[in-house]
């Protein structure tokens, strides 16, 4: 019913600590190219937008509203949203640079 005898198991070569922490490191390297670095990218593409913006843009801010940009400050963003009503928006909210003439309301 009870084992009567327990050997202890022989130590493994130093090479086995190696191998043992193999699968760790994989899962760490496939993580970084599949979640870390296209999020940088993104990261990167956004602000070389940002940084772009000029007066005449159209553009859509966070919330999804839609505009022409009126002014361009160091932090802030003006943008026309409608017929002689604009608001103003922190750079980083622009999410996208539309082509020309998508915006139809705004003249």
């Amino acid at each position: 019913m009870f084992i009567k005898e327990a050997w202890a198991q022989a130590a493994a070569p130093g090479g086995a600590d190696l191998m043992s922490m193999l699968p760790i490191i994989l899962m760490f390297v496939v993580l970084y190219f599949v979640m870390i670095r296209p999020q940088m990218k993104r990261a990167k593409e956004h602000k070389a937008m940002v940084d772009a913006l000029q007066k005449g843009d159209e553009v859509i801010a966070a919330g999804g509203l839609l505009g022409k940009v009126t002014k361009v400050a160091d932090n802030y963003v003006t943008i026309e949203i409608a017929d002689k009503i604009e608001i103003r928006v922190q750079r980083p909210a622009v999410q996208l640079v539309l082509p020309k003439g998508t915006v139809k309301g705004v003249e």
